[in-house]
This record gives C-alpha cells, structure tokens and sequence, in this order.
C-alpha cells in the first residue's frame, strides 16, 4: 500500500511509459524534472492520509471489504461520505492547487453504478470485473488517469460519421481472451505519472456506435500507449513561488491497437449505458472540481489578505479593498456550499451508491466554471499591479541592485521586503502567468464545458413542479371568477392528493414517493 509521495514516486519505477513531451523522449518519468510538480502534487494525497491529525477526513471503511482505504478510492453511500469527500479535496488542493487523485474517487463511483445497472438489464458481468479491480486498487495504492474525452474531430458529427475513426477510441479487434483498441484521448489529467488508465465513454452512444461504446483498463505502459503532454507547473523558475512545487500535466494518450482482457473490461458495446458511465463520472466529478476550486480560492484570499497588509492597508480603513475581499469570500464560498447542498440532497440508486443531486453538482460548477476570472480580476484588484511589474527573483540577490530594491519596495516598515515581493510572485504565479492561465482555462471546461452543465441543469430541473405551483396559484384565484366559470380545481386544494410532508424529512431519502403518493 503506497503511503507517502515518496512511495508513490518509487512505484512509478514499475512502468516505463512511452512519453514524450516538447518533442523530447522521457526516459524516466519518476525522474523527469519537468513532470515533478505534478507527482508532488499527487503525493499530497498520500501524505495527509498518512498525517494521524487528517487520516479520519482522508481515509474511510469501505463497505464492500469492511477495510480502511484511501477516501480517494471508496465508494459513498451516505450524505457524510460525500461531504466528507469534498472537505478533504478542499484540504488536499489548498496546499496542492488540483491533488488530481479526486478523479479516480468520481470514476469509481461513476463505474459501481453504472456496471451495476449494465448488468441488470443487459446480463453482463461488468460489476463483478469492476469490483474485483477496485478492491485491488484500495489495496496496492495504485492511481489511474481517466482517459475519457475523445479528441472527437469534427464536433458536428458523431463517432461512426467521422473521416478519421482514430479521433474515437474505439474496438477494433474482439479476441477470446479480451479486445483491441485504437484511438486518441485527449486531455487526459496526470497522464505520464499514473500506473494506468481506465478508458471510458465520452457521450451517448448510438446503435451505429456501438464499437466506441468502451470501457476498460490499461497499464500506462501498455504495448502500442503513446503519451504526448507538457511539462507540469513551472519547474525549475524561481518566480513561480508555487508552481514550481506543485503543478498538473494533462496528455494526448493515443491507443494504437491495445490489448485489454476481458476481466479488465467494463463495457464493450453496451450503447445504451455509455451516457450512464459519462453522466455518472460527470455528476461526481463536478462536486469534486467544486471543492478543488474552493482550495484555490483559499489560496487566493490567504495571499491577497497578506498583500494587503504588506501594502500597508488596512481593509477596517479602507472599504474598497474589504468589499473586494468580501466579493472574493462570497464567490469561493458561494459555490462551496452548492457543494454541501449536493452532498446533502444526494440521490441514492438501485447499487448502494449515493450521488450528488445533479442540480446543485452542476449549478456550482458552472458558478465555479465562470466566476474563476472574477476571483483571478479581485485578487488583482486587491494586490496591485506590482505582481507583475515586479523584477525576476534573481535581482534579490544582485549586489548592484539587491540593497536599493529591499529599501524601496518594502511596504510597512514591519513587514519585510522580501515577504512583500514573495506574495506579489506568488499572486502573479497563481493567476497572472501561464500557469494562471491555465488554471482559468481548466476551470472553465475542465469536467465538462460550461454548455454541458447547463444541459444537465435543464434536464434534471424539477421546471414541471414550478409550473405546477403557478398553475395552483392561478386556479384558486380563479375559483372567484366574477364571470362565474368554474374554477380549474377545487378551491383550498395545494395539490390533487393534498399537502404532504417533503420526500426527505419524512423517510431520510431523496428521490422516493412520498406515502401520499
């Protein structure tokens, strides 16, 4: 069982992954310098479930063996687990920025449901094969990257319409031992510094896509697996105060005619419960993305509440800068609790899973997907434009200039100088570098584009009971028409079968009939 980041980097020495990045080939992933940051980044999981203060938030009994395992691995059943899961990414991306690990915890949960639901109705065996793997996973401590989004090509056509098949991954080989396949994921988080990946569906698929309509497991270091990504963070710059500690990849993997056994298969061609595996990875996943955010946020207020006290302010003086940190509060907070509400209102299914209520997950995302680039612009507002007028850290010791630059950049007289120009590079590096970029553009369509939450919302939006509640307003109202027509309904009637108690104060679950019904 991995156990600390160095245990985690070790075991990565078991694979040798065919991966290159900015044209070169990568030797040694454990090794590589570029791709540190984001090993670093993933040890912070390991290491706070090894902290005796945080192993209650970040372990968990996993009900299907009754052993302790990584929270990042187990499966949730109760409302606590799920809010227990989102104050420990919360914990783990504050210090990390994106722990990354939090995406096999939401494939996990997303692939018990739906192989579960695979297997009722279609006869397969996918539930078992999954189980089987994941027990395997909570015990040796290995971490997959989720190689779900196709590079899809043509975005107007579906996968079978497209004039290169290779932009899906797809079957291309049913052998008697397992299946073959080839394509091109993309996007793909952590992908060189994994020991796999578990390949899953992006989307619904139809009858005539009934070979992309896969999910599996691969090695990372699998025959025919090719990695093509960029370095992780900023590693090796001496401005990039937290990037260059901690960062995230993110991959091409291209699948050339790979080999996966059939234990090692969860769905081959099953088209109807292909958007079950993307809906339910996706539901789980954008809590998570909820609670990784609000730990960036906490960085964020952190660093902009010290830059202003070493501006020499004061936000009890001066009102302008407390409503910006205020409004910055309010943001991070605010999608936070839609978080909360999602775990609380979580929607039990037939496989003893429990969801997050898809209205909240998605509701908080989509805050979270838009208001980054608020939080990136009051977090400039509070600090001043010295974060990126400031000169590169190699100044602070230059004899020539070093002495000068302490004096007349220091703020307050007792806080010093070089306290002041760290949490001006820290600003820059979290939101104003290309790393900040990239934070806000990961923000924005990582777990799903802005246009995908807003589907969901509509789709799972109770619009029907709101019409309702008008419709019975504007009946008892009519019940006194001077015309003397008869009313809709009965007068004094809430509804057909009369008031009733909410489904989950009367029976402690969402998403059952009332007895009243």
């Amino acid at each position: 069982m991995i156990a600390s980041l160095a245990e985690y980097r070790e075991s990565l020495r078991q694979f040798s992954p065919r991966v290159f990045i900015d044209g070169e080939r990568i030797e040694s992933v454990p090794d590589e310098a570029r791709l540190q940051p984001g090993i670093n980044a993933i040890g912070v999981t390991y290491d706070m479930a090894s902290d005796p203060e945080l192993a209650p938030l970040m372990k968990a009994v996993e009900q299907e063996t009754g052993k302790t395992v990584d929270r990042m691995t187990q499966i949730d059943r109760t409302p606590d687990d799920l809010l227990k899961k989102l104050e420990a990414v919360r914990i783990m991306c504050r210090e990390s920025g994106c722990s990354q690990r939090y995406l096999v915890h939401d494939a996990f949960n997303g692939l018990y449901q739906a192989t579960k639901k695979c297997d009722a109705e279609e006869g397969t065996a996918y539930f078992q094969r999954f189980r089987d793997f994941m027990i395997e996973s909570q015990e040796n401590g290995f971490n997959y990257a989720i190689a779900m989004t196709d590079a899809k090509g043509d975005r107007s056509k579906k996968p079978h319409q497209q004039s290169n098949i290779d932009t899906y991954v797809h079957v291309v080989e049913e052998r008697a031992d397992g299946i073959v396949i080839s394509g091109t994921k993309a996007i793909v988080t952590s992908a060189p510094y994994v020991h796999g990946f578990l390949v899953m569906p992006c989307r619904a698929m139809g009858p005539e896509d009934r070979k992309f309509a896969v999910c599996g497991v691969v090695p990372v270091d699998a025959e025919g697996v090719t990695i093509v990504c960029r370095p992780s963070g900023r590693p090796g710059e001496d401005a990039a105060v937290f990037s260059k500690r901690y960062g995230q990849t993110t991959g091409v993997v291209i699948f050339d005619n790979v080999f996966i056994p059939h234990e090692r298969v969860f769905l081959n061609g099953e088209t109807a419960h292909s958007e079950d595996i993307t809906k339910n990875y996706a539901t789980h996943h954008r809590q998570s993305c909820i609670a990784a955010r609000a730990g960036f946020g906490d960085l964020l207020i952190g660093a902009g509440a010290l830059m202003i006290e070493a501006n020499g302010l004061d936000c009890d003086r001066h009102a302008h800068l407390r409503d910006d940190m205020v409004e910055l509060i309010k943001i991070v907070e605010g999608f936070f609790a839609t978080g909360v509400a999602a775990s609380i209102y979580g929607q039990k299914d037939g496989s003893g899973n429990i969801m997050p209520e898809p209205v909240f997950s998605n509701i908080g995302k989509l805050l979270m997907a838009t208001q980054i680039y608020d939080m990136h612009r009051l977090a400039h507002t509070v600090s001043g434009g010295l974060i990126v007028a400031l000169p590169g850290p190699d100044e602070d010791h230059n004899p020539e200039t070093a002495g000068t630059l302490s004096e007349v950049l220091k703020g307050r007289d007792d806080i010093p100088a070089s306290q002041r120009l760290q949490t001006a590079r820290l600003i820059e590096d979290l939101t104003a570098s290309n790393q900040g970029g990239w934070y806000s553009v990961i923000s924005l369509h990582g777990g799903g584009s802005p246009e995908a939450m807003k589907r969901e919302i509509w789709r799972n939006y109770p619009i029907g009971e709101k019409k309702e509640i008008a419709q019975q307003l504007m009946d008892r109202d009519l019940a006194e028409r001077a015309d003397g027509k008869p009313a809709d309904r009965q007068p004094g009637r809430c509804c057909t079968v009369g008031c009733r108690v909410p489904d989950f104060l009367m029976d402690g679950e969402i998403g059952k009939k009332s007895a009243a019904e």
